[in-house]
């Protein structure tokens, strides 16, 4: 079989691992639910145990799936959403959350307790702050520490490390206390591009305690994606994962920049930018030169690789949001009943159901099918906005509803929330624009962007070209390419990305009636997003 590398990917809702060779050609992939624990206050917590043993299983399985020997892999590579791990000095589990639970070790990215602590950071005068879009957002690190150590001081003081998920994870897999530039660049402040920490904006929001130690918590030694770690895998994580010890590990992205590699292999202002779908949904632009975008986060030195800059941008609820709108109509619970009978998620039944009433893949039948939403509009803030309007307080709105139970009309609402994330994506490709980073082509990724319906919408909404990788796994695809770099088969990912990532085919917009009827429904999403903000001051006073 030659050569492989493992990909592993941590999302909110399962581990996964694929096993690819050096061509980028997926072998074998296995996947393993974690647990999600949701509290009070808008937490959302996990356990970096139980992430571990799912990691463990998932390896196992895809290996085996691939029929392939453990000395065949020349090196993995982890991502992870970008949860934070807390763990004492010698390793031990700590409680995040009041219950006092040690099992509960992750706050998950998506917890949002930490929107007081971000209104206060975002209040000061940060320099900092210029590379996160102007405003720091509640799912990233310094927030959430800050709420640690308010609300739960006895872990605070207690914690050794503090740890983003996907450095956790190297950090079980080789016992390397070395973070990664994504990691700590994209949620934690650290300026890449001067090779520091900002010491002076940690004393300022109240953590001077991480840098009273030479930032012993946070991470002292900071090293580019794919950098092989410590002597490769431990002893007891080699029997962990069914691999060899000394196996290289590579220093590891966040799940959607995985995403990113996957999807654009060594590309770099060619037009060409991610958008990943998932939980939420991520846009990213690499480009040679900082560009400074308001409410986008960024310009990222390194992110993704040395030598480029990285825009991030997107919704923080995506998937997460479609879920959530469905379940709330009256058809839902006749409509998941008939998706268990047939071995499918609901919402894939609902796909599957849109698709098939348009005849044939394709053409402007496929198109024309978001007709169907054309008096049912909706604004996708369930978990306020990440870009390009950085507000956590937002909420969505649903106009156009009416009595309908039918399952029929489920279908409709179902397509209008597929427009809403489509117009939302639309405002952070607009704001890019505005600030020199025009995109040409939309490369999606994630389980969503399988479905032709969904890349159709989305061309019509952004009116860009739709591409998809040529990989059904471009997340995995991305950690295998870091593993393909620590174990020596490239030399630096866009290296990697040449030889393993490739883009298939591409959508159009389709114009005509279509284009504008996705302008009219876009002007109604502008004026849902001002009514919705105005109501909100308006009840602040009340």
């Amino acid at each position: 079989m030659g050569d492989l590398t493992i990909g592993i990917d941590v999302g909110t809702g399962s581990a996964r691992a694929g096993v690819f060779d050096g061509n980028g050609r997926l072998k074998g992939a296995a996947k393993h639910p974690i647990k999600i624990w949701h509290g009070s206050g808008d937490r959302v917590e996990q356990s970096s145990a139980d992430i571990w043993a799912a990691c463990a299983d998932a390896v196992r399985r895809a290996l085996q799936e691939a029929g392939g020997d453990p000395a065949a892999v020349r090196g993995i590579g982890f991502d992870a959403t970008c949860s934070l791990v807390v763990l004492g000095p010698d390793g031990r589990s700590l409680p995040v959350g009041p219950e006092g639970d040690p099992e509960r070790d992750v706050i998950v990215w998506m917890d949002h307790r930490a929107v007081a602590e971000a209104k206060a950071i975002n209040a000061g005068d940060h320099a900092v702050l210029r590379y996160v879009g102007g405003a720091i957002s509640p799912e990233m690190q310094t927030p959430k520490l800050r709420w640690l150590k308010t609300h739960l001081p006895e872990t605070f003081r207690a914690a050794g490390h503090f740890f983003d998920l996907a450095d956790f994870l190297t950090f079980r897999a080789t016992g390397s206390l070395e973070r990664s530039v994504c990691t700590v660049t994209c949620k934690w402040t650290y300026l890449a591009h001067e090779g520091r920490w900002d010491d002076g904006f940690f004393r300022a929001i109240g953590l001077a305690d991480l840098v009273a130690d030479d930032h012993a918590r946070i991470g002292r030694t900071i090293v580019p994606p794919g950098t092989p770690l410590g002597r490769g895998l431990t002893e007891a994580a080699a029997a962990d994962l069914g691999l060899r010890p000394g196996t290289p590990v590579a220093a590891s992205l966040i799940d959607a920049h995985a995403g990113a590699v996957g999807s654009l292999g060594g590309a770099r202002e060619d037009g060409r930018v991610a958008y990943i779908m998932g939980t939420s949904a991520c846009v990213m632009a690499s480009t040679e030169e900082a560009r400074f975008v308001d409410g986008v986060w960024g310009p990222y030195a390194g992110a993704l690789g040395p030598g480029a800059w990285l825009n991030e941008g997107g919704q923080s609820a995506a998937g997460a949001a479609i879920d959530h709108l469905v379940r709330l109509h009256p058809a839902f619970p006749a409509v998941a009943a008939a998706a268990a009978a047939a071995g499918l998620d609901p919402v894939a039944l609902l796909e599957k159901r849109v698709v098939a009433a348009a005849g044939p893949l394709g053409g402007p039948a496929l198109a024309e099918t978001a007709f169907r939403a054309r008096d049912l509009h909706v604004l996708p803030d369930f978990l306020g906005n990440r870009s390009p309007h950085a507000d956590p307080d937002a909420r969505a709105v649903v106009a156009g509803l009416g009595l309908d139970t039918d399952e029929e009309s489920l279908e409709r609402l179902y397509l209008a929330g597929l427009c809403g994330l489509g117009y939302a994506a639309a405002e952070v490709l607009e704001a890019l624009a505005r600030a020199g980073v025009p995109a040409r082509t939309l490369v999606v990724s994630g389980g969503a962007a399988r479905s032709p319906l969904v890349r159709q919408i989305l061309a019509d909404a952004t009116g860009l070209s739709v591409s998809v990788p040529a990989t059904a796994e471009p997340v995995l695809l991305g950690a295998a390419m870091l593993g393909a770099v620590a174990g020596g088969l490239a030399p630096d990912l866009a290296t990697a990305g040449q030889r393993m990532a490739a883009i298939a085919e591409a959508v159009t917009p389709a114009g005509g009636r279509v284009a504008a009827f996705h302008a009219a429904k876009r002007r109604v999403h502008d004026r849902l997003r001002a009514v919705e903000t105005e109501s909100r001051a308006l009840m602040a006073g009340a």
